[in-house]
């Protein structure tokens, strides 16, 4: 079964469900998805905001790493950056939301089922921060794929081709659509596993 025929069979989360999990209303996409060739701007603009994230935080920001589309060159991706931040508890949110939101970022996502994690906007660039707990496996798994798509073009291009491919749908929330992306990145990371 090929890897479009597969991705096409995720069961869609309802409204409800994404709702439950967002701070604030969320608003439905019902577009395609838009995806733009790789800026070389993207890692630019990571350091802005790890640097902005690094002194905000200070030693509570264990690691800032730029993952995502936007971090593999030569990828086509959403013009939003997305940003790995891990703490020692995400979980404990008196230890780093406070600050943040003082920088003004804005807490979007609150995620307890999955590895505590938690969403934010940034303040005046469009990125998605992902924070996690110290340990947790989604850390090395976000890692690994961005790692194996700098190295492997054969498996970046074949996921710029189902990237594309999906993004051509109408989707009421851009989270099915990332759902949807699910077969592929799990075929890349048996790959990627693989080699090691």
């Amino acid at each position: 079964m090929s890897a479009m025929q597969d991705d096409s069979r995720f069961i869609a989360k309802s409204d409800e469900e994404l709702q439950k999990v967002t701070l604030g209303e969320r608003q439905p996409h019902n577009a395609p998805i838009t995806l733009v060739e790789y800026d070389s701007c993207w890692p630019k603009l990571f350091a802005r905001e790890a640097n902005r994230i690094r002194t905000v935080l200070g030693d509570e920001a264990l690691l800032v790493e730029h993952v995502g589309s936007t971090s593999v060159p030569g990828l086509c991706a959403k013009p939003i950056i997305d940003m790995l931040l891990v703490v020692a508890d995400a979980a404990d949110e008196a230890a780093y939301v406070p600050d943040l939101e003082e920088a003004g970022y804005m807490l979007r996502i609150r995620e307890p089922e999955w590895f505590e994690h938690r969403l934010f906007k940034g303040p005046d660039i469009d990125i998605n921060l992902h924070v996690f707990s110290a340990g947790v496996s989604e850390i090395e798994r976000m890692l690994r794929f961005r790692d194996w798509l700098r190295t492997n073009h054969t498996d970046r291009d074949k996921y710029a081709r189902a990237k594309r491919a999906l993004a051509q749908r109408k989707w009421r929330h851009v989270q099915h659509y990332a759902d949807a992306k699910t077969s592929i990145i799990h075929q890349i990371m048996a790959r990627a596993n693989a080699d090691v």
